[in-house]
């Protein structure tokens, strides 16, 4: 089905209108164009009361100094002929086969900002956002992302505050590089302290048995040199005294060797660690609460970390969801809740892209309705006004402006009250009030 547009209109004393008449270009750009209060917007103010109802109706309807009621008449693309006239201005919608029909059905057909475009541009950045968020049908879905993305920046934001005092105790921490990494326990050291007194006395034990055994075999000799004048009567002693020496050498032999290879351990070591096993535990509490600081630092860091990649899922998500959306115009998205086009937003767009992003959307909103009415266009230049007009015709959107100008660029201007070069209605006269009536032929 195509989108609906204005073919042609005719209005009579309605606020400063006295008589117009007007065909639209069925695309692009039709400009209504003169100078301040000739009646300009009083034609847009027209259109938008006979199609969007009495909610669109002026509060001072009738044109001043007029006794004859408005009359509004407009015949859209696809045949309907809507009409309000008479002393209540009361509707009637006629098809092209007779029929009636209502307000209901307008509201159908005709989008309601397309008849009052500034209401949506007007409208907060985020209100704007989530226009659009609501017709391309992911509003709920982005709502949940940013949802998402904002509790996780919380979250982020208080994981990072712990770690940063985290890091910073434990670098306040004092280390001792000297220090064992496990608490000394003074039973240990005592055990250990023992244990190396125990083989040194058994050392001392092996010494004193060295003595002896040397004090014996001097002896020995001592008694051989006595009797050595003996021997011939003592030769049997002296051999058994032989053998016993022989037998001590040996044993001294072995016993020396034993010696030589003892060796005394030292406990001053571990007396001194008895000593200061207090300042030595300190330290290593010390170092231990250090090692647990960093530790929870470096967890906070990761959990740090962990959110953030969180947070970067959920923006790819987001940019995900909008680049699959059907969106009015290529690079118009929303960023953080607010509407941008062609990476900037609405505060920072030119006019022209703001018309541009505003029609698009309203485009978009109804389908059905393929027409926006547009005021104050003079805030164009002529290069942006010929770029906008070949956007609408592009995109068979019909658009109907005004302009305070009287240059070739307008299509009609009006001039107090009606459109220049335009010949004036006829005004019947009669017992009643006066009526204007158009020529045969013209409309």
């Amino acid at each position: 089905m195509d989108s609906i547009k204005i073919n042609k209109l005719e209005i009579e004393n309605v606020k400063r209108i006295k008589a117009v008449k007007i065909e639209p270009s069925r695309d692009g750009l039709t400009i209504v164009g003169g100078n301040n209060n000739q009646g300009k917007t009083s034609v847009l103010d027209s259109i938008a009361w006979a199609l969007g109802g009495e909610k669109y109706r002026p509060s001072q309807a009738v044109r001043e100094g007029s006794t004859i009621p408005p009359n509004l008449r407009v015949v859209l693309s696809n045949g309907l002929v809507v009409e309000r006239k008479g002393k209540n201005s009361s509707l009637k919608v006629t098809d092209p086969n007779g029929n009636k029909s209502g307000q209901q059905l307008l509201n159908d057909l005709v989008e309601q900002l397309a008849l009052d475009l500034p209401k949506f541009m007007d409208s907060s950045g985020r209100e704007k956002a989530q226009t659009l968020l609501r017709i391309i049908g992911v509003g709920e879905q982005l709502a949940g992302l940013e949802k998402k993305e904002k509790e996780l920046f919380s979250q982020r934001h208080t994981i990072g505050q712990i770690a940063d005092q985290k890091k910073k105790f434990a670098d306040e921490q004092t280390y001792y590089p000297d220090a064992p990494q496990e608490l000394v326990s003074p039973s240990e050291l005592i055990r250990k302290q023992q244990e190396i007194l125990a083989r040194n006395g058994e050392n001392q034990r092996k010494r004193d048995r060295l003595n002896e055994i040397t004090t014996g075999k001097h002896r020995l000799f001592d008694d051989m040199t006595r009797i050595d004048d003996q021997i011939a009567e003592l030769q049997a002693r002296k051999d058994k005294l032989k053998y016993e020496y022989d037998q001590a050498v040996a044993d001294e032999e072995t016993a020396r060797k034993t010696v030589l290879e003892l060796q005394d351990e030292s406990t001053a070591e571990l007396e001194a660690s008895i000593a200061d096993i207090e300042e030595i535990n300190r330290k290593v509490r010390a170092n231990l609460d250090k090692e647990k600081a960093e530790d929870d630092a470096l967890q906070y860091k990761n959990q740090y970390a962990s959110l953030t990649k969180q947070i970067e899922d959920t923006r790819k998500s987001k940019t995900d969801l909008l680049k699959s959306a059907d969106l009015p115009l290529p690079e118009l998205s929303v960023k953080e809740g607010e509407l941008v086009y062609k990476g900037q937003q609405w505060d920072n767009m030119s006019g022209s892209d703001r018309l541009k992003v505003s029609t698009a959307i309203v485009r978009k909103l109804n389908p059905k309705c393929g027409f926006v009415l547009l005021d104050k266009l003079e805030q164009m230049d002529m290069q942006t006004l010929n770029e906008f007009g070949q956007w609408l015709e592009q995109e068979g959107l019909q658009a109907i402006a005004t302009r305070v100008s009287v240059g070739d660029e307008c299509s009609i201007i009006i001039e107090d009250g009606y459109v220049k070069g335009q010949e004036p209605p006829v005004e019947e006269v009669s017992e009643y009030p006066k009526k204007v009536s158009w020529k045969a032929g013209e409309f």
